[in-house]
């Protein structure tokens, strides 16, 4: 092993613009996968915390007073998965407003009645996706003293739509660098294998086995696999790390985000999938030309 490590070595060394340009091509494919990958992971934590839970806010009727809140309290329980619910009067979520906004606007000086509704925010238990979160909601919202219920359905809907979109758009465009990255693989193998086609068929002349042709050719294949897997995700990190760093500036302030990059898993997955693609590039360059 250490000899065909040696020779894939040399033969880098020796064809440093072809391997270069391997490389790079392996990198660019990877940092494709892994910008959707990223996306992918951020995207679905967001949806798994909705899953295992969310707030919605119910907004009730004008003509609801606190002297209904019991019976009010108990026939949203009886649709079951609530886990918590606090009544806000009208009085204590105009003040609570007042609070947030009262330096900005002169608003408040101009009102005379009070125009917000009572309300009741609810903790909905774990769900198993938007569609029962939806459900719930319109069951909520049935009853006589409920006027509407809000728990984000706008943008989270739009979200689910453009997560889906963006995964279907991500496996094709996946799919496609990833055999663009094959193909100049198999390309550089097979250079490489002509620019040594006297050597090799000395070697062949003389009494050497396929396994000892192939496997310099697999070892440089497994090398350029990696350095581009790694290549590619040290390109995402530093891109990552300037552009997370602009979005906390900007609206960190008005809502949390919790972006993070890839797990160590998705990592160790992209370079033993980078890998791969360099071995079976030379894999399938090598079993056309040596048949």
């Amino acid at each position: 092993m250490s000899r065909s490590v040696k020779k894939a070595l040399a033969d880098i060394r020796s064809n440093r613009f072809l391997n270069l340009i391997t490389i790079v091509t392996i990198a660019l494919s990877i940092l494709v996968v892994s910008v959707f990958l990223l996306f992918f992971e951020n995207a679905s934590r967001v949806l798994e915390s909705w899953n295992q839970g969310g707030r919605a806010m119910v907004y009730l009727d004008t003509g609801f007073t606190p002297k209904m809140l019991p019976q009010l309290k108990e026939r949203i329980s009886g649709l079951g998965r609530i886990d918590q619910m606090t009544f806000i009067s009208k009085d204590a979520a105009l003040e609570r407003l007042r609070k947030e906004m009262g330096a900005k606007t002169l608003f408040f000086e101009s009102i005379e009645k009070n125009p917000l509704p009572h309300a009741l925010e609810i903790s909905v238990a774990e769900l198993s996706g938007f569609e029962q979160l939806a459900a719930l909601a319109a069951d909520i919202e049935a009853l006589d003293m409920v006027e509407s219920v809000e728990y984000g359905q706008g943008w989270l809907g739009r979200f689910l739509r453009l997560f889906n979109l963006f995964k279907m758009t991500g496996y094709a465009m996946c799919s496609l660098f990833l055999l663009i990255a094959l193909f100049i693989t198999a390309n550089t193998v097979r250079l490489a294998f002509y620019a040594r086609k006297t050597e090799i068929e000395i070697m062949r002349l003389v009494g050497a086995t396929e396994s000892f042709i192939k496997t310099p050719f697999y070892v440089e294949g497994l090398f350029q696999g990696f350095l581009g897997g790694a290549l590619g995700v040290i390109i995402l990190l530093a891109g990552f790390l300037t552009l997370s760093s602009g979005i906390t500036q900007n609206i960190g302030a008005y809502v949390y985000v919790d972006i993070r990059f890839l797990s160590w898993p998705a990592m160790a997955l992209i370079l033993s999938s980078s890998t791969f693609l360099g071995w079976f590039g030379c894999y399938l360059s090598l079993k056309q030309i040596l048949r």
